[in-house]
């Protein structure tokens, strides 16, 4: 049996981005790397192919964009030409990443039943390879859970951003900070669902926990923005929240 990753003398992270940090070094840990690289792979192709599509039309789109504001609010096409070129990228970013994840999910599931082996020397039951193939389904409806979850609110912020001046520059702000906390739920339910945590048992374990939620899901939507970087996001990501999984919600679970 694996030994812990963690040891007395080293305290786990406190922080959000400190997890994130640490999902990085815990991907190169003996017994792990080879369950990251299809989630790596995975991840590599889609971001690579979606970056080169934004990247060529996003000056097009930010033309079509600035071009709705009146002209009496011309002066603010300054303030906010940053703004909009972040919430695309944050918006493509977030789309393929979600995409990624649904290819990706049972790899990501196997990823993080495999770390938390390591970190506590314990995992879930019934993890084998027969099994993950056998819940394939579930894995992929409980995508199809978030995605709803999703939805609903991505529609009200793009409508907000259509509005002249004030939504498209309240819309960026509340886009981050909205898809800061999609992250921490997207990466965090993956050792949720390992134990068969259900989905709103585990929102409300990362409401009862904000700060630590957003500030590693507002880290990793800022990696997702910057090319190169965002094409090792996600098993980065979904080692940093198997981290906060084992330190801060098996224990209520």
């Amino acid at each position: 049996m694996s030994s812990p990753a963690y040891s007395s003398s080293t305290p786990p992270p406190k922080s959000g981005f400190g997890y994130f940090i640490y999902g990085a070094q815990l991907c190169f840990q003996p017994g792990i790397r080879r369950f990251v690289i299809l989630p790596l792979l995975t991840n590599i192709i889609l971001f690579g192919g979606s970056l080169y599509y934004l990247y060529s039309n996003m000056s097009a789109w930010l033309e079509s964009w600035l071009g709705t504001i009146p002209d009496m609010f011309s002066w603010l096409s300054y303030l906010l030409l940053p703004l909009l070129g972040l919430t695309i990228i944050a918006t493509f970013s977030y789309f393929f990443s979600t995409v990624a994840n649904w290819i990706a999910a049972p790899f990501n599931g196997l990823l993080a039943e495999k770390l938390e082996i390591q970190l506590t020397g314990q995992g879930p039951d019934d993890m084998s390879l027969f099994s993950l193939i056998k819940d394939t389904p579930r894995i992929l409806h409980r995508e199809w859970i978030k995605l709803k979850y999703y939805l609903p609110k991505a529609i009200g912020l793009f409508i907000l951003l259509l509005i002249p001046a004030l939504g498209q520059t309240l819309g960026p702000i509340l886009w981050f900070i909205f898809s800061a906390w999609m992250m921490a739920i997207q990466y965090c339910d993956y050792p949720f669902d390992n134990h068969k945590v259900t989905f709103p048992k585990m929102r409300n374990d990362l409401k009862a926990d904000k700060m630590t939620a957003y500030s590693f899901g507002g880290t990793v939507a800022l990696c997702t923005m910057i090319p190169v970087v965002n094409l090792f996001i996600m098993p980065v990501a979904v080692c940093g929240a198997t981290a906060m999984w084992v330190d801060r919600y098996k224990s209520l679970n």
